[in-house]
Order: structure tokens, then sequence, then C-alpha cells
């Protein structure tokens, strides 16, 4: 599956420099690591956001959220969210926060 290049692009743009992102090809797309750790993803054309289990409900509940079903089985603690809801940086930025807050927030692998 192809990810949409211009999304990864400007996660890459949020993200800067920091020392701890890494990018590696995961689910046919792309993933952004935190000390290891998955923060957000491109799949697709959507973001792929790792917000943790109990923010799950909240972030579903936000507009042009789904749940990430990968393997038949939606993946509670992960949320995708649509390119539309995306078209302005700060959305954007707000998710990514949020990927990366919860990764920051997991032992370093």
């Amino acid at each position: 599956m192809a990810y949409d290049e211009g999304l990864a692009e400007r996660i890459r743009h949020r993200l800067g420099t920091d020392p701890a992102v890494t990018e590696k090809r995961m689910f046919g797309g792309l993933a952004f690591l935190h000390a290891g750790n998955m923060a957000v993803g491109v799949i697709g054309d959507g973001l792929m956001v790792r917000v943790g289990p109990e923010a799950t409900d909240a972030a579903l509940a936000r507009p042009g959220t789904r749940p990430f079903d990968f393997t038949g089985r939606p993946m509670r603690g992960w949320v995708v969210v649509a390119a539309s809801a995306l078209s302005e940086d700060s959305d954007l930025d707000d998710w990514i926060d949020r990927g990366r807050g919860f990764a920051a927030g997991l032992p370093p692998k």
C-alpha cells in the first residue's frame, strides 16, 4: 500500500531534528517512532496516531477519526485521522503532539 508522501513531509517538518524520532516502514506505510515506540504514521492518505487505550474513546469522538483496524480487529489505543481532518497545520500539530506525548511516556526500546 502506498502512503501520502506529502503528509509524511508535513510530519517530518513538524518533528524537526528531534534525535529521539526515527522513521520506519510499517503496515505498508511509514511510521515515526519516539525512542523506538511508534507515535504516528502515514497509511494511505490518513494519519495513524497512537493515543493510548485510555484516550481512544475521546479521540474517536473527534471529526474525521476511525479505529485503526489493520488486522480485522480494531486496535485499542490507535486511531486513524482522515486527510480531510488534517488540512489545517494546527490540527496536524495537535495529533502529532498526542502521538508523540503517548510514545514519550513509554520506556525506550
